[in-house]
């Protein structure tokens, strides 16, 4: 068996790479096969290659979240009038009058096929792409995403380790309360229940993210060495300069009336010189590498995996506009373009190497 096939920790940038190509791909369309294939796809790799540690059970976590959000979107259209777009009326409820200020806006109304439809295939869109983010969260390890992070941002990792780490470590908080808790007697009351069993999780998981944070900051995580007052006015100049590039770029590009060399050139500006001060300021950051995390070829398949899903999502947008935004009164069509971009995003369940056995 070769190196690159032992069983290990892929890459957590690859795995981050991967997800967000599949949401990506999820943003580009409300068709609910396609969304239902991608979320499928993200469920198929996390239960063939999540690990045992604590943050790999935050999956479900995210698919009980990504319920609930298309729940919620189907429920706000009926809320807030059902029947605004027309068509087959399916429940006729009493419309509640509104204020004249409060315009495009009515409470409840006829409920129409088609705006049910409607809610349903942007929720979807949505917690289809949480349901992408729960999958890197639950593959990825955040501890080592951490080491990822460019070396003139390290100054943030403790505040950034403490949000990361939270929710897994609000997973393994309940994990170890519930079974506590299972051995010994206490209220038998729902409510006696609830504060016993929510306060240790929320106290655990915040004290167990903090002694993290604290660790590293004591080992000197992100501590920056002494440099010339002239580089630091050079690298905060840089720094200044290509978030107003970006900025101008990105309005200039949004704003077809603004003239097109305030566009592209000065995007590419910005985004050249806030590189060049993250590279100068990187400098200053002296920080040792311990085992550092491979880059092999499961890294590169898994990341052109997630690359290329969401560019053949994009073609389809673009040349099939029926597959990827399917009308509300016919059933939605799949392309064998469309279905296959999904399938792509299948491929990490076999190319990435299978995780370690962490021994108790």
């Amino acid at each position: 068996m070769s190196g690159a096939r032992l069983p290990r920790d892929l890459h957590p940038v690859a795995w981050w790479v991967w997800a967000l190509g599949l949401a990506t791909a999820a943003s580009f369309t409300t068709n609910p096969l396609v969304l239902l294939t991608l979320a499928g796809v993200a469920t198929v790799v996390v239960l063939a290659r999540r690990s045992e540690q604590p943050w790999a059970a935050t999956f479900r976590v995210y698919v009980v979240v990504a319920v609930v959000v298309v729940a919620t979107r189907v429920a706000f259209r009926v809320l807030l009038g059902g029947g605004e777009q027309g068509g087959s009326v399916l429940l006729d409820l009493p419309e509640v009058p509104l204020p004249d200020w409060v315009l495009g806006l009515h409470l409840l109304g006829p409920v129409t096929l088609e705006s049910l439809l409607a809610g349903l295939y942007d929720g979807l869109r949505l917690g289809t792409i949480l349901v992408c983010v729960g999958a890197a969260n639950a593959l990825a390890n955040p501890k080592r995403l951490l080491r990822s992070v460019p070396a003139a941002l390290h100054e943030i990792g403790s505040a950034l380790v403490v949000a990361v780490i939270m929710l897994p470590q609000l997973v393994e908080s309940a994990r170890r309360v519930r079974s506590a808790q299972a051995l010994r007697a206490g209220d038998s009351r729902r409510t006696g229940r609830l504060r016993r069993y929510l306060v240790p999780v929320l106290e655990g998981a915040l004290e167990r993210s903090l002694s993290l944070a604290a660790g590293m900051d004591t080992r000197g995580y992100g501590r920056s060495a002494g440099a010339p007052a002239g580089e630091r006015r050079l690298t905060g100049g840089l720094m200044l300069l290509g978030v107003c590039g970006v900025a101008v770029g990105v309005y200039a590009g949004l704003d077809h009336t603004a003239p097109r060399v305030l566009a592209t050139p000065m995007l590419v500006l910005g985004v050249a010189a806030a590189v060049t001060g993250l590279v100068l300021a990187g400098r200053r950051v002296g920080r040792s590498r311990y085992r550092p995390d491979p880059w092999q070829w499961p890294e590169l398949v898994v990341m052109a995996s997630g690359v290329t899903t969401a560019v053949i999502a994009w073609w389809v947008s673009q040349h099939q506009l029926l597959v990827a935004y399917p009308g509300l009164t016919s059933f939605p069509p799949v392309t064998p373009a469309a279905l296959a971009g999904c399938l792509v995003g299948l491929i990490p369940a076999v190319a990435a190497p299978e995780p370690r056995v962490v021994l108790a």
